[in-house]
């Protein structure tokens, strides 16, 4: 191995562990980011819990991945125009709506697969 192809790996390892300190930092210290995980756990349980089909677990999987993923940059956007500018501004303040909108957009397409998913499955419980 020439140091060129010790370089590429080292830096791929530092790259990964830069990328779980920002995801564990994002876990640790946004309310937001705790809430949406929370219900990505809280999926997963029905998941085993209802035995979904491989085809929804992966719509499940990438629904969770898309609102953390979202919300993440939306936190990174809103810390970088604090930074930036800390007072309050009208231009800083639509880009940190903008931002949130965009959380609202993965959230509502996160919620209507979770209803395609599950409300059939409650519904067989229940009926």
């Amino acid at each position: 191995m020439n140091k060129t192809e010790n370089g590429f790996f080292k830096g791929r390892l530092k790259s990964f562990r830069y990328a779980f300190k920002g995801a564990f930092l994002l876990l640790r210290t946004e309310h937001s980011v705790i809430a949406q995980f929370i219900i990505a756990i809280l999926s997963i349980f029905f998941g085993f819990l209802f035995g979904i089909t491989k085809t929804e677990w992966l719509f499940q999987i990438l629904t969770i991945g898309l609102v953390l993923s979202i919300e993440g940059l939306n936190t990174a956007i809103e810390k970088l125009c604090d930074f930036i500018h800390p007072d309050h501004h009208k231009k800083i303040a639509v880009i940190k709506d903008i931002a949130a909108g965009a959380v609202i957009f993965a959230a509502l397409t996160a919620l209507v697969v979770g209803l395609i998913i599950y409300l059939p499955y409650f519904y067989e419980k229940l009926f």
